[in-house]
């Protein structure tokens, strides 16, 4: 029996992470992060498929590669606030989507307390840092599991 994909997608400038703005973005590079994700998605039984773009043609394009799978867990950075494509093409995922976003964008500039994403998402974790793309994992396996929450 195979074990459940969650999609763990990441947009632009996330591949600096480490990199850009440590103070609001910490010293976690992305591929730490990778390793982090997948260790905690094995331990729910399920496995991840982690990519990032600085693209946001490339981005709707893995949106509808991995609609299918068991859910998504979507950090689309300034794409939240700008993309209707995005917002489009996660209308079209079958499973759960949480919206990821590390800094709390609730207290900072005003153009990123809007997102054009969360209408379509099952949830959204802001401010948590890191930890909060395994909380979006841990959220999809619930639901993956029949819990409601």
């Amino acid at each position: 029996m195979s074990r459940p994909v969650i999609a763990v997608l990441n947009g632009p400038n996330l591949n600096l992470l480490g990199e850009r703005q440590p103070e609001v973005y910490g010293s976690e590079t992305l591929a730490d992060l990778e390793r982090r994700c997948v260790a905690h998605a094995d331990g729910l039984g399920c496995d991840v498929d982690f990519r990032q773009s600085n693209h946001e043609g490339d981005l709707v394009s893995m949106i509808q590669e991995l609609r299918r799978s068991a859910g998504v867990v979507i950090n689309a950075g300034a794409y939240t606030h700008t993309s209707i494509a995005i917002r489009d093409a996660l209308a079209l995922v079958q499973g759960p989507i949480i919206e990821v976003h590390i800094s709390n964008v609730h207290a900072r500039e005003g153009f990123r307390q809007h997102s054009y994403l969360s209408d379509v998402a099952t949830g959204v974790i802001v401010g948590c840092g890191t930890l909060g793309y395994e909380l979006a994992l841990s959220a999809i396996a619930s639901k993956l599991d029949g819990g409601v929450g």
